[in-house]
């Protein structure tokens, strides 16, 4: 009844342990090898070894990781730390490991976690967003995964930013070699970005996000763009899979004005007559990924 969760992320690796159904262990994190391939794996291998030591013996182990394993290649792909990208990953970590193992994107595991027990618990379909230094999403229809042909449900990040102005074009370049992707828009550096182009002033999300609040005009338009182009990047999704929920993630999702404007500004976009839409932040943090990654396994899969 023993399971580990990983969650592979750009900078750190975290990993946590779950006995039963809800019994959490206490969560580990080690930097992530940037750029080294067989560093990241053995990374992996001493964290999940930490863990097992913790809970006592050998446990069933799920990964959350940025892009998804190719279902046709069996190698990485689409994702942003890009050092995994063509690589064997899921067959190099298993033997390393002795043992099958479970990977999904990391968005996917965020908001497995949430509905689960989290701020989507209840509901029979929610999007879970990540928005931080990338951008990405995981859809959960009853309790399950919606992954795709491809492994790529719910990747909206890389998809262009709906109804765009003519200012908005082409958009920003991004690491993909397209231009104008969401994640150009709306994550951390996307919001920085714009906000830099607009003023020539380079400065953190937390510092403009600070100065809007204290009534600066030019962090406030930074801010304002950045509110709209994401409540037309969710609605375009909301009018393809319609979710009961939206569950913010990531460091932005600690930018407490989106729950208030997004609603507003989604509307409009939405294809029906009266939307109700229903935003909230995540129940558990930055641990959700490290929980959803662990319920990849489910319990009457290790009894």
């Amino acid at each position: 009844m023993r399971r580990i969760g990983i969650d592979l992320g750009g900078t750190k690796i975290a990993a946590i342990g779950l006995e039963g159904e809800d019994r959490f262990t206490s969560i580990k994190r080690s930097p992530t090898p940037r750029g080294d391939y067989h560093a990241t794996i053995e990374a992996m291998k001493n964290i999940a070894g930490e863990i097992e030591d913790e809970l006592g013996g050998a446990a069933h182990i799920g990964i959350g990781m940025p892009g998804s394993i190719s279902p046709d290649t069996g190698l990485v792909q689409n994702a942003n730390s890009t050092w995994l990208n063509g690589r064997a990953f899921e067959n190099d970590l298993a033997r390393d490991l002795e043992r099958p193992l479970r990977l999904a994107n990391d968005a996917n595991c965020f908001a497995l976690s949430e509905a689960v027990d989290g701020a989507g618990a209840g509901t029979g379909s929610i999007f879970g967003i990540i928005i931080g230094t990338g951008c990405g999403g995981g859809l959960i229809y009853d309790g399950r995964v919606v992954d795709g042909r491809h492994r790529i449900g719910g990747e909206w990040g890389h998809n262009p930013l709906p109804w765009a102005e003519a200012f908005e074009f082409p958009g920003p370049e991004c690491w993909c070699g397209r231009r104008g992707c969401m994640e150009t828009w709306v994550s951390g550096p996307g919001l920085a970005g714009d906000h830099e182009r607009h003023t020539g002033e380079q400065a953190s999300v937390e510092t403009i996000a600070e100065r809007a609040q204290l009534g600066d005009k030019e962090a406030q338009a930074t801010i304002g763009r950045h509110s709209g182009r994401l409540a037309r990047g969710i609605a375009a999704v909301v009018n393809v899979f319609d979710p009961e929920r939206i569950v913010l993630g990531g460091g932005l999702s600690n930018l407490t004005h989106l729950y208030d404007r997004l609603p507003d500004l989604m509307a409009p976009h939405i294809f029906a007559d009266a939307p109700a839409i229903d935003i909230r932040p995540p129940r558990h943090g930055d641990m959700s990924g490290t929980r959803g990654a662990a319920r990849l396994w489910r319990l009457d899969e290790v009894v």
